[in-house]
């Protein structure tokens, strides 16, 4: 199978009246797909949105804005993403933890030392980095991914950086694998080989997904396949294979699915329904998954981020310098997030720390989501 998406922007907005710039959303597509189908995002800057609702010179001055113009999806203007073989390589976060290992005491149960985790789509962008902050953690790690030759690449960075990092300490144990995550049997053969090198998996992030722009009038439904067969069926084929593992061996595990914003709120001005209503499907999936496995010892948690400074992102922005502030405009912390923001959140749901959380959705937004 072709290479497809494995990350995302997790876009979302509702853009009210006294704040709506608008937004884009960025997926990473399958390089042979047909042109028309490639990945688009759309949106408006403000003086576009008074152009196309009319300039209102009669009306005392006022700009005549049409009613819900803000609050509309408009595929007008878009945006055209590189191939994958042309997407910029992530680089590991140095010296993150420098201050809480050495300098002030941290709670124990923070700690993943001793534990296996496994993180989908983890050889670029968020899933990059959450998979260095649960080796910061103490965690040894599996990096899956579509992109191979690239996971094993990072691994290996992620390894040098933690030499570096900390040059009196072991250095964990990071392995690169390979899986189509729609596919079962592809699914079964990737945990059956990183259980055989790490002998357990105590962990997973599903952080493997992607997103398309598409008026879903015109949608074509094997793209929607294929689009929820990545960030659905590839979360829970990783998610049971590995409850089965941790049943079968009788231990506790925890899981963090990756989510977006997108799964709780309707993005605009970019059409993406498809998208939105598979990361819903993740939220709740994650919802029932952990009731269904309390019993068992199992925690299932979801986080969900917003708009996130990855290196894809850095370079569109370096190309739209405007963008960025139109981005930011519509969030009470004034900034994109870091992929860094994520570790800690991931860390936390992984850990012991939050041994009675789980079912819960955490939003890593900078408070997009309550405005």
């Amino acid at each position: 199978m072709s290479p497809i998406a494995r990350l995302a922007i997790r876009t979302a907005g509702r853009a009210p009246p006294h704040r709506a710039f608008g937004i884009a959303s960025v997926n990473l597509m399958n390089p042979t797909m047909p042109s028309r189908f490639r990945a688009v995002s759309a949106f408006h800057t403000f003086p576009a949105l008074l152009q196309q609702n009319g300039n209102g010179n009669g009306n005392g001055g006022k700009k005549n804005i049409a009613p819900g113009a803000f609050a509309r999806t408009d595929d007008s203007i878009t945006v055209e993403y590189p191939p994958e073989e042309q997407l910029p390589s992530s680089e590991p976060v140095e010296g993150t933890d420098r201050a809480g290992a050495h300098i002030f005491p941290t709670l124990a149960t923070f700690s993943l030392q001793g534990k296996v985790g496994v993180v989908t789509g983890g050889a670029r962008g968020l899933g990059l980095v959450m998979g260095q902050g649960m080796v910061i953690s103490g965690a040894d790690l599996a990096i899956v991914d579509l992109n191979k030759e690239e996971a094993a690449k990072q691994a290996q960075n992620i390894v040098d950086t933690f030499r570096k990092d900390h040059p009196d300490k072991k250095p964990p144990r990071v392995t690169a694998h390979y899986a189509d995550v729609s596919d079962p049997d592809s699914v079964e053969s990737c945990i059956a080989e990183i259980i055989a090198e790490h002998g357990k998996i105590d962990n997973l992030v599903t952080s493997a997904g992607f997103t398309e722009n598409f008026e879903a009038v015109a949608y074509p439904i094997d793209r929607m396949r294929k689009l929820w067969g990545v960030n659905v069926d590839g979360t829970y084929l990783f998610a049971t294979t590995i409850a089965r593992h941790l049943m079968e061996r009788k231990a506790k595990g925890s899981m963090v699915f990756v989510g977006s914003m997108s799964g709780a709120i309707v993005n605009v001005p970019q059409p993406q329904a498809p998208y939105n209503a598979a990361k819903a499907a993740v939220r709740h999936l994650c919802a029932s998954l952990s009731v269904e496995w309390a019993g068992a010892g199992i925690r299932v948690n979801c986080v969900s981020p917003g708009y996130m400074l990855t290196a894809l992102t850095q370079k569109i922005l370096d190309d739209k310098p405007d963008l960025k502030r139109q981005w930011t405009s519509l969030i009470p912390q004034g900034r994109m997030g870091a992929p860094e923001d994520l570790m800690g959140p991931v860390t936390f749901l992984l850990s012991d720390a939050s041994s009675y959380v789980t079912g819960a959705d955490l939003r890593v937004d900078g408070g997009y989501t309550v405005t």
